[in-house]
């Protein structure tokens, strides 16, 4: 995956020119510089698919670019990442680190192979290989459209890249995916966790879904764990899933016993003690066995069909803007656009105040003056109106073809009476339906853990967003890191 960062970097090296922050225009923030791949190298990354079942994506608009060959793949790498490790150069291009083209097979850049053996990571490569398969063949699908901005975060933040698989067994790289105990995105995390690590989690952005947000709350957290734990990288990954105060305590309460188990080893002999959770003790097998698996997919019978990598430019837009109006101005489609900015809850930039906004690679020239020429009501998310004695949420929404919980997802401080009909006097956001067309039904974002009903509604709203299968045997509950 060293080839996915630095093939990243080949096509996103340039540097943009700020310009004035008045009204909507055309540039990149630092941490929105994007991460662009050319299908080539994507494919390298990749073994052919034969017999290929695995449902295609939708489409994501890509930038033309000029074939390089792997020396200047890494020239640049080396000129933008620095040095890269020993033979890493050569085993990227070959297919990632150590990936199925190197003449020796595959290598990590975490400890594999020492643990390869051991009964529990052999069995999650026969789940992963046989009754969840298909779920996986999916996985690495969407791997290859988020590995190279996963590679390049990981290895930016001094982290092995073969961590993006802790994004599989976490979520199978669904941006989507939720837990019973409320957490949310691609690294699952739960809300007060996710503001720790400076994502953003309100009523109108939540940075959980954002994929290129989350990675970078997902180094941090990793990196910050790894530290505690003296550079162990499995028991930073078992804190990340079971907390790290369990994991403090099982090393305490056993130190005597773990006397001289040094590195790795620690993880597997700290699990042999039965202190970690059973999903904690699994955690670390699942993903060694899931780093196996789709380090030599063909080998385990597991095929798919790469896609082109996670790529796109931003504008800038002050705030109420809908979607659905870059949308319009850039030539992209809804489902694009959603795809690209899966945090903007409800269709919109909040409320009084400017976001960059992702969009298509190509498709940001002139924005700034195409944005200017739309008509007034093309601009506005929503009106409003003051509600009046007698009405209800139904009842407004009725009004202007809307359902009360498309209403409701704009006015989450409403006040309503016993009766259940609002407070007279109230300024009610009526959303256009165009803004409504770019929104996703989701939870509430606060919630730290989903009652039954909740849950049963987290269900239909991730149903319509085609959710992935459920990992096995991994059942999520809430802890102090999580």
């Amino acid at each position: 995956m060293a080839m996915a960062a630095a093939a990243a970097s080949i096509a996103s090296c340039s540097v943009l020119v700020p310009v004035p922050r008045s009204g909507p225009v055309v540039n990149r923030p630092a941490a929105e510089q994007p991460v662009q791949v050319p299908r080539t190298v994507a494919d390298s990354l990749r073994v052919a698919p034969a017999g290929d079942t695995a449902p295609k994506p939708r489409p994501v608009a890509t930038s033309s670019v000029v074939n390089v060959t792997p020396a200047e793949v890494v020239t640049e790498a080396t000129r933008v990442f620095g040095p890269l490790p020993s033979n890493a150069a050569v085993d990227s291009v070959a297919g990632g680190p150590g990936g199925p083209g190197g003449p020796g097979g595959p290598v990590w850049d975490m400890d594999v192979r020492s643990y390869e053996g051991r009964e529990r990571v052999e069995r999650y490569v026969r789940i992963f290989s046989s009754s969840a398969k298909a779920p996986f063949a999916k996985s690495l699908q969407r791997q290859s459209y988020y590995a190279p901005l996963i590679s390049a975060k990981l290895r930016a933040g001094g982290l092995p890249e073969d961590l993006t698989y802790l994004a599989l067994i976490e979520s199978w790289y669904d941006p989507h995916a939720y837990s019973s105990a409320a957490a949310v995105g691609m690294w699952q995390f739960m809300t007060r966790t996710a503001r720790g690590v400076g994502l953003r989690v309100d009523w109108w952005i939540d940075e959980r879904r954002d994929p290129v947000r989350s990675t970078e709350g997902a180094v941090r957290m990793l990196r910050g764990l790894r530290a505690q734990f003296g550079g162990s990288l499995y028991l930073a990954a078992a804190a990340y899933n079971g907390g790290d105060g369990r994991v403090s305590r099982g090393l305490a309460l056993h130190r005597s016993d773990m006397a001289g188990v040094e590195g790795e080893d620690r993880f597997f002999a700290l699990s042999e003690y039965n202190y970690l959770r059973p999903q904690t003790r699994d955690y670390v097998p699942k993903l060694i066995a899931a780093a196996l698996v789709g380090k030599e997919p063909a080998r385990y019978g597991v095929t798919f069909d790469p896609v082109a990598p996670f790529t796109y430019d931003s504008v800038r837009v002050g705030g109420s803007v809908p979607v659905a109006a870059v949308a319009t101005v850039t030539g992209a489609t809804i489902s694009q656009m959603r795809e690209l900015n899966p945090h903007l809850l409800r269709g919109m930039t909040p409320p009084g105040e400017s976001r960059w906004v992702r969009v298509p690679v190509g498709t940001a020239a002139n924005f700034e003056e195409k944005f200017a020429a739309l008509e007034p009501d093309e601009r506005a998310a929503f009106s409003s109106v003051q509600s009046k004695k007698g009405q209800s949420m139904s009842s407004i929404a009725k009004k202007h073809g809307l359902s009360a919980k498309q209403l409701g997802w704009y006015n989450p401080k409403v006040t309503r009476l016993r009766s259940g009909n609002l407070a007279a006097g109230q300024r009610i956001l009526v959303p256009t339906k165009q803004a409504v067309s770019a929104a996703f039904d989701v939870p509430d974002p606060s919630i730290e853990k989903y009652s039954k009903r909740g849950k049963s509604s987290a269900k239909k709203a991730s149903a319509k967003k085609k959710a992935p299968a459920k990992l096995p045997a991994h059942r999520k509950k809430p802890s102090a890191k999580r």
